[in-house]
């Protein structure tokens, strides 16, 4: 008998203790669990913050102040225009090149200031991102 009172004993101690232990796991678990839907959500939330910035931004680059597309073929007609009325650019044989919101200027222009001058009207114009100057100064080619 005494012999089963040694075994009873620890058993009787194990199952008592049993539920106790199961309960403190299952508190950790729904916690853990918690803290990984606060986390799922905390990131959800920041991509989607960081998504709507994104598209902001891709919107205002690619509309201009009056609404209309700004593509590559627009900003390269409205740099063209504004080089018309520009008098260090008489005589000038510009040729404009856009492409992904870059502008690329080749060609001639009579002096630097001419030179110069181009730069500062395609930076200046709505949509450009960067100007590249490969302009040279001397006389217009006649072809």
């Amino acid at each position: 008998m005494k012999r089963t009172a040694w075994i009873v004993a620890p058993l009787l101690t194990l199952l008592a203790l049993a539920p106790a232990h199961l309960s403190a796991g299952a508190t950790l678990a729904s916690q853990t669990v918690g803290d990984k839907t606060k986390e799922g959500a905390e990131k959800t939330k920041d991509a989607i913050v960081k998504g709507t910035k994104v598209a902001v931004a891709k919107t205002k680059e690619g509309l201009s102040k009056t609404g209309e597309v700004m593509t590559d073929a627009w900003i390269t007609t409205r740099v063209h225009e504004r080089f018309v009325g520009e008098d260090l650019l008489k005589d000038s044989d510009i040729s404009v090149k856009t492409n992904k919101h870059v502008v690329t200027l080749n060609g001639t222009v009579m002096g630097r200031a001419g030179r110069a001058r181009a730069t500062t009207v395609a930076k200046q114009t709505e949509g450009v991102n960067r100007v590249v100057n490969q302009l040279t100064i001397g006389a217009k080619r006649l072809d």
